[in-house]
């Protein structure tokens, strides 16, 4: 894990740097506003159940009993959908391929897939704040449960990039958070609208790409960060504009064990790099319990599927992690995530107050990479032993 920055105070209250200048707590020049500040006391979720209740036993499985509450019931279908969703639509196009009635509405799709920059001009044309504000996602994030966390403020005059972590096997927690509004995202940071990145290549599936840009999704592609946080909002200028990206990636999918927290974060500058081009701060969130929701094959103990898992990560850009989760009906075959608490802490901003520069300095973007850092590790002590009671390991930061 990276050491935190020495800081000392001087005589007159303020901290002062390695070189020996000052700095108040409000220096936003160095984005470090709030940095004498501790983190704030969060509530807690008190006694969660989140463990099954009177199953019932069959060959070694159990299985859920049949008198169940009806909301679990809805929370469980409202997962399984959205499980469901990329499968279901894939199956529907293939359906519809196979109709040659459907032909003259299907091949001028296919051409308006394939000319469409809708994923990556930032304008958000496709996103419905209807279908985020859906009651099923309430269900959704009840299941676990997810909650957000606001730590501190941020202006909705503000440019911003989310930094979220883990990626765990399938970043429920980011969906939840910043894909929609179960956890009223709107409500805790009013005037700011999220997107939430991911993969250019899903963008290519014919209607699951429709289905998440309704959802508000974008491209993680530079030209798509650019084109989000520089226009839209009251000016036109990006003004209230966020993106949300899961840094660490597919390889970081396959260090996802429940207890554990390894982050590969120390070589991921690039979105560093975007913050300093478009100006906008840069927000921290961590995500505890992320990495809980499913069971995996550990790398340590089968060194052969993490060896093909590289080889198609490395091949492809995408991966398969050999994971198990729980059933509809049962609670230990099957690949819906465990009933388990996410606690997702959105973080102190680290500001950039320097004009958006196209080629930033190496030094100015190790500069604020290590303060990102420092900031994740502040998040990490400051609520482990609140919201990760049962781990394992202490948070590592790799490459």
């Amino acid at each position: 894990m990276k050491t935190a920055r020495k800081m000392v105070r001087s005589d007159e209250g303020h901290f002062a740097n390695r070189h020996g200048a000052a700095m108040t707590n409000g220096d936003r020049g160095r984005g470090l506003e709030s940095e004498g500040r501790p983190y704030p006391v969060l509530p807690d979720d008190g006694n969660v159940q989140h463990h099954e209740f009177g199953a019932w036993r069959a060959g070694g499985i159990r299985f859920a009993p049949l008198r169940m509450p009806f909301p679990r019931r809805l929370q469980t279908a409202a997962v399984f959908f959205h499980c469901m969703t990329i499968v279901v639509l894939i199956s529907v196009f293939w359906f519809t391929c196979a109709n040659p009635l459907s032909w003259p509405i299907l091949v001028p799709y296919l051409v308006h897939l394939t000319l469409s920059t809708a994923a990556t001009n930032g304008r958000l044309s496709y996103r419905s704040e209807y279908l985020r504000s859906l009651p099923l996602w309430k269900f959704f994030a009840a299941y676990f449960p997810m909650r957000l966390h606001k730590t501190h403020n941020l202006p909705p005059d503000r440019r911003y990039i989310f930094g979220y972590h883990p990626h765990g096997i399938i970043s429920h927690g980011a969906w939840s958070a910043f894909g929609t509004n179960a956890l009223g995202f709107s409500d805790k940071f009013p005037g700011i609208t999220n997107t939430l990145l991911t993969l250019e290549s899903n963008f290519r599936i014919p209607f699951y790409r429709d289905w998440i840009l309704a959802m508000g999704m974008a491209s993680v592609s530079k030209e798509s960060i650019r084109n989000t946080l520089t226009q839209g909002g009251p000016n036109n200028d990006g003004s209230g504009r966020a993106v949300t990206i899961v840094i660490g990636g597919a390889r970081e999918s396959l260090e996802a064990q429940p207890g554990t927290l390894r982050l590969i974060l120390k070589g991921r500058k690039g979105f560093v790099k975007m913050a300093l081009r478009t100006g906008a701060d840069l927000v921290p969130v961590l995500a505890f319990g992320e990495n809980d929701l499913y069971d995996q094959l550990s790398p340590t103990t089968h060194p052969m599927v993490h060896r093909f898992q590289m080889f198609v990560l490395k091949v492809f850009k995408f991966t398969l992690p050999a994971l198990h989760g729980r059933g509809i009906l049962n609670y230990d075959v099957g690949l819906m995530p465990y009933r388990r608490p996410v606690n997702i802490v959105v973080g102190r901003p680290i500001r950039i107050d320097s004009a958006p520069c196209e080629q930033p300095l190496q030094e100015d973007v190790d500069r604020y990479h290590e303060l990102y850092v420092e900031e994740i590790e502040k998040i990490w002590e400051a609520y482990k032993d609140q919201f990760s009671k049962g781990r394992t390991s202490d948070l590592v930061i790799s490459a």
